[in-house]
């Protein structure tokens, strides 16, 4: 429970719960914070020597790594990821570390933490490359890494290291559509605001949901994107879509509502989500985990091309003009 809620170690010392366990088994014993937090570092103890061993039957990895916020403990970190061919010609992905890192973030800081997590993990020799998004501190860091290695070790590297630095694909893609969208950001921060302006209180969402029961539309929700994720836009514009009707008659209800977009706009918003579908599937499809990617992102990018010249032969002034611009 510790560590899949991610709770504080003294959970286990909490009086309601200690005679919840109590009722249910009369035998159970209160354990004590010291004792939740040996069983965590025990159970990653047991899980780290697992995955040791699994990698000494392998020759070559590859890593991908980037930089998260924590929002509920605002905590900024690293995450290192490894994937690799197992002997039984398997496909595997494990998480090496988190790592916290305090800004500013910079190539060298970026650096000195992988360094730390491939030596930790004796992976020094064994690096095929090393996978991160388009910021440039990551172009620092993977050539500062790249140099140490040739530099301590001779032919570490496949190639001299030419297959080294893998730019993220789908980072890429998402670039790309938050360009795109932002040609349409008055249209976005209207729907936003609808979507903020009613999900916030229960009486709004009471008077949302009256009304799409009364035009069948009851199996429609809201919802609210995280602005630095183009598909989270994407899937909220699509729901608002899905209800647009809704929304002039919800304002007939409520004299705070101020962002109605208008027909044109809602006329933008269904060319844009149609065009969005398919980098949408695209970018599900370089993004997956469980299968290999390098061998389809070239035809997945060639779709996204297709999809942008025909729209810059096509006969929608606004989707030919983004189509240009991209």
């Amino acid at each position: 429970m510790v560590l899949v809620h991610d709770l504080t170690f003294s959970f286990a010392e909490n009086e309601d719960f200690n005679h919840f366990m109590r009722t249910v088994s009369p035998n159970w014993e209160k354990i004590s914070r010291g004792l939740s937090k040996k069983d965590c570092i025990s159970a990653y103890d047991i899980e780290k020597k697992r995955v040791t061993s699994l990698l000494k039957e392998v020759d070559r990895v590859s890593i991908t790594t980037d930089l998260w916020t924590s929002t509920v403990q605002d905590v900024e970190y690293m995450v290192v990821t490894c994937h690799f061919v197992d002997y039984e010609w398997k496909l595997q992905k494990r998480k090496l570390c988190f790592r916290s890192i305090i800004p500013p973030h910079t190539g060298v800081v970026v650096c000195d933490e992988l360094a730390r997590c491939i030596a930790d993990w004796g992976l020094g020799k064994k690096l095929m490359s090393v996978s991160v998004d388009n910021a440039s501190y990551n172009d620092v860091a993977v050539n500062l890494m790249k140099a140490n290695l040739n530099l301590n070790n001779h032919n570490a590297l496949v190639l001299d290291g030419k297959l080294f630095h893998v730019r993220c694909c789908a980072h890429i893609l998402n670039l790309l559509v938050q360009d795109g969208l932002g040609e349409i950001s008055d249209i976005v921060c209207n729907v936003r605001a609808s979507v903020k302006h009613i999900s916030k209180s229960v009486s709004r969402l009471t008077m949302l949901s009256d009304i799409t029961k009364q035009l069948n539309l009851s199996n429609k929700k809201l919802a609210l994107d995280v602005c630095t994720r183009w598909n989270a836009t994407y899937y909220m514009l699509q729901a608002a879509l899905d209800l647009k009707d809704v929304f002039p008659r919800y304002q007939l209800r409520d004299s705070n509502y101020h962002y109605l977009p208008s027909e044109e706009d809602w006329s933008k918003v269904q060319t844009v989500c149609t065009f969005l579908e398919e980098f949408h599937y695209v970018t599900n499809v370089i993004s997956g985990c469980e299968y290999p990617t390098s061998n389809l992102f070239l035809l997945e990018l060639t779709t996204v091309k297709k999809a942008l010249s025909r729209h810059v032969k096509g006969d929608n002034d606004f989707m030919r003009q983004n189509g240009e611009q991209e």
